[in-house]
């Protein structure tokens, strides 16, 4: 789903083996190194957990991918590492899900779109 840019490496960390194991009250360091194909002013992260194939919206701390390493303004042909947090709230509940992380430009296109199993544990 990435239109306007290209995924390099995608990196959840601490999670050695899939699905990631994600313990309740931990935070989890998430970083993406991708190419951008546009110029864009800002970048907006929108992170969902997809069960049933519905999305439910998972709220981050700081969705403006400008103030999670990216170099804004976005210039076309470069390489960008996004660097951010994923929170996880100890009532959230023990289940087996997928997480879809999305990073959109100033036209609401897609500069990238990955994909991982988690399953959320105490």
């Amino acid at each position: 789903g990435s239109i306007d840019g290209s995924i390099q490496e995608v990196n959840v960390s601490p999670c050695p083996t899939q699905p990631c194991q994600l313990h309740k009250g931990t935070s989890y360091s998430i970083n993406v190194t991708f190419a951008s194909k546009i110029e864009s002013q800002g970048s907006k992260a929108r992170v969902y957990g997809e069960m049933l194939h519905v999305d439910i919206p998972f709220p981050i701390p700081e969705p403006d991918g400008c103030k999670s390493g990216i170099q804004c303004p976005i210039q076309k042909g470069r390489s960008y590492s996004y660097l951010n947090k994923l929170p996880v709230k100890s009532e959230y509940p023990s289940i087996k899900l997928i997480v879809k992380w999305e990073l959109v430009d100033d036209q609401d296109q897609m500069l990238f779109c990955w994909k991982i199993p988690v399953q959320i544990t105490s």
